[in-house]
């Protein structure tokens, strides 16, 4: 009998790394991709968006192996380096574009700290203009000293090292909102670029380019209007970004009912998802590492794998998580 798994597997850039500008951003490039759709192909069933929904609703089942492929942030990358080679494959990728960014040509704040983190391969020159920018602000926001936030948000993580770990604590969340905009946007005007708009130009999608991947076949969600922590917002604020978001899957022509959501940041909260269930949302993604369960795991809050979790490689063996779900559908 079909097990109620769903490996829902998470990307962001997919770029040619080594001959890009910022050869240090966080991603994998078109190689390393087709060769983990290679891997994919060969051991998991690429679920469509209305057949997880139906198995959601007890309408119908889904092998062990069914898996999503999921696309954050709305980059151009998708629609020149992934999308034709879903639509060569006739695979339904799930695409979540923030819409301020395709809207208003605006750099979101997360990506302009990666592009500030890859510009620069000694972390040392943007902790020390850090620290400068935060001595300036001290006495007006009341910032605690350095060597107090040091202590508390340098440690390792799966992917980064403490230094790049306390850069992006800092400037994504524990610095008052205010601040963490006008620091954000010093450190990308000087250590990156100061025309926004041009540069927002070449990394996001357009609205027009959505709309060709929704017609081709591609799925388009929900992922914010401003990519903020939600989970910090009023119910009010959340109620305001879920019915822009809606809004702008109407202006792109995507699903407004029955809708699929990707939490900025993987940040909710039980609010948010009563708030996203009234607007009609069915199924919510975190960053929560792990394997969705559909018999357990709530809709609005499934777990993801990040695309380092599994092979790049079409030959590989199956991987641990890969096993898990080829030994609860029975194969060995």
């Amino acid at each position: 009998m079909p097990s109620p798994f769903l490996t829902i597997v998470m990307y962001h850039y997919v770029r040619d790394l080594a001959r890009s500008r910022y050869p240090e951003i966080k991603g994998l490039t078109p190689e390393a991709f087709q060769e983990q759709l290679a891997y994919l192909r060969k051991y998991y069933y690429l679920a469509g968006v209305g057949e997880v929904l139906a198995a959601l609703a007890g309408e119908a089942e889904l092998p062990a192996n069914a898996a999503w492929l999921t696309f954050d942030d709305g980059y151009l990358d998708h629609y020149t380096n992934v999308f034709p080679l879903l639509l060569e494959h006739r695979i339904e990728g799930l695409f979540f574009p923030v819409a301020r960014a395709v809207k208003e040509g605006r750099v979101l704040d997360v990506n302009k700290i990666h592009f500030v983190l890859a510009a620069n391969p000694d972390k040392g020159a943007i902790l020390k203009n850090l620290e400068e920018l935060l001595a300036e602000a001290r006495e007006a926001y009341q910032l605690a000293p350095w060597a107090w936030y040091w202590e508390r948000h340098a440690r390792p993580s799966r992917f980064d090292t403490p230094e790049v770990v306390f850069l992006k604590e800092m400037l994504q969340r524990v610095l008052p909102q205010p601040l963490r905009t006008q620091v954000v946007d010093r450190l990308f005007q000087k250590f990156v670029s100061q025309d926004e708009a041009a540069f927002a130009g070449g990394l996001y999608m357009s609205l027009e380019q959505l709309r060709v991947m929704q017609a081709g076949g591609m799925y388009i969600g929900g992922h914010g209007y401003d990519h903020t922590w939600l989970d910090t917002l009023s119910p009010d604020k959340q109620r305001e970004e879920a019915t822009r978001t809606r809004e702008f899957l109407g202006e792109v022509g995507a699903p407004q009912e029955q809708w699929v959501f990707s939490y900025p940041y993987g940040a909710v909260n039980d609010t948010l998802m009563a708030i996203l269930a009234e607007q009609g949302c069915a199924v919510g993604l975190t960053t929560e590492v792990g394997v969705a369960d559909l018999d357990r795991d709530r809709p609005l809050a499934l777990p993801r794998l990040d695309t380092n979790d599994l092979p790049k490689d079409g030959r590989a063996r199956p991987s641990q998580w890969t096993r898990m779900v080829m030994e609860a559908g029975g194969h060995r």
